[in-house]
């Protein structure tokens, strides 16, 4: 390229100022370099007065100290940088960030560059997310990767300012599905509806998560190290999990306080003799990043995963609506767990032993999130302390 000066005009005579230039095709550029580097940087324009609005804002970013060519990366290309740089992530975290990234690459907004990108566009595009169907705990994870990606952005002085930091919940609506604990006497019904209809592949499994608020994945990471009948408690100590790429791998809890010990009901003690007296003793005992003996285990006498007890309780719910109609609320295995924790609340448990069986980190989500009342159990509170009042 040629040395460009002062003096140099473009095809309209115009006097081109120093770093500026016009291509063969009529578009302008003009180049510069970054304080104690040699490199040359280039913007391109259609026309001269907006190559020199660009330029204005170069050398205003520049004595700023803002990176203008770090600002020229795509919205994509520095999630990528962001979720690089993290570690110690979960498998079931790695999927999550995986589909968020998918999605961030195949929308517009993901091609655009970061300098480019206006807290209304982050908006706009949530909300057009939304009208397309997502929910808001979705869009919420692709918050989650986007709002620090930017800070960084602003804090390696790319960007003045991070258009991604903003209450999710002013631009979309909390529509979230919310999963209904079983009343006392909807929960006879389903394990009776189970007891006489499903041939009792899942009786046992069901029985114990809602006697215990046990995750699923836990419960069938349980080996018979993990049960002390003496004590009549489980130790928690991992999870079994399953992914598309992985089809058996042992994980640790889902946070450092669901390493725990739960004390047993009858009911969940029983169940849990059942579970071994019916379990045999297969020919060859699957071993998993170490461990073996799982307690729970398929018609091929391979151990249980999550799925298997999915899949059975779709299935259960459609028999169920079938012969009954829909005289009962979906039952999950996340339902149970709601439902153990709504028991126990109303039970009058303390909400800090209540936070150590549910293994949650913190009581806000004990009681915000897994716990349900009603005006037969508020009542019932309320008569109980009335004389005090």
């Amino acid at each position: 390229m040629k040395e460009l000066s002062e003096k140099r005009k473009d095809h309209r005579g115009r006097i081109l100022r120093t770093g500026e230039g016009q291509r063969a095709n009529l578009t302008y550029f003009y180049r510069y370099h970054m304080k104690r580097s040699t490199k040359w940087y280039y913007v391109y324009a259609h026309t001269l007065d907006e190559l020199r609005r660009k330029e204005e804002q170069i050398q205003r970013d520049l004595l700023d100290g803002i990176d203008f060519a770090g600002g020229e990366i795509t919205v994509i290309q520095l999630a990528e940088r962001y979720l690089n740089l993290r570690r110690g992530l979960k498998e079931n975290s790695k999927r999550a960030y995986a589909a968020t990234l998918n999605r961030i690459r195949e929308s517009s907004l993901g091609q655009r560059k970061i300098r480019n990108v206006k807290l209304s566009d982050a908006k706009t595009w949530f909300v057009a997310l939304h009208d397309e169907g997502l929910k808001q705990n979705t869009i919420g994870v692709i918050q989650s990767v986007l709002r620090p990606a930017f800070e960084m952005a602003v804090d390696d002085d790319m960007i003045r300012k991070n258009p991604f930091k903003f209450k999710l919940s002013d631009v979309v609506p909390n529509d979230a599905y919310v999963r209904s604990a079983l009343t006392k006497a909807q929960q006879e019904r389903y394990l009776q509806f189970i007891r006489d209809y499903g041939h009792g592949n899942y009786y046992d499994d069901i029985v114990i998560l809602l006697g215990t608020g046990l995750r699923v994945s836990e419960l069938y990471g349980l080996t018979k190290a993990d049960i002390d009948f003496d004590r009549r408690c489980i130790h928690i100590k991992k999870q079994l999990c399953r992914t598309a790429d992985k089809p058996y791998f042992i994980a640790p809890p889902k946070t450092k306080s669901g390493i725990r010990s739960i004390p047993m009901t009858d009911a969940v003690y029983m169940a849990f003799r059942r579970v071994i007296e019916n379990r045999g003793s297969p020919k060859v005992e699957m071993m998993v990043d170490g461990y073996s003996g799982f307690l729970f285990l398929d018609k091929d006498d391979r151990p249980k995963v999550a799925m298997h007890l999915e899949n059975y309780m779709r299935l259960m719910q459609r028999k169920y609506v079938k012969l009954y109609g829909n005289t009962l609320p979906t039952v999950s295995p996340h339902v149970l767990r709601h439902t153990f924790c709504t028991n126990a609340q109303q039970a009058m448990l303390d909400v800090k032993s209540l936070q150590y069986i549910m293994g949650h980190s913190t009581a806000s989500v004990t009681l915000d999130v897994y716990t349900h009342s009603d005006f037969e159990s508020a009542e019932r509170a309320f008569h109980r302390i009335s004389k005090a009042l």
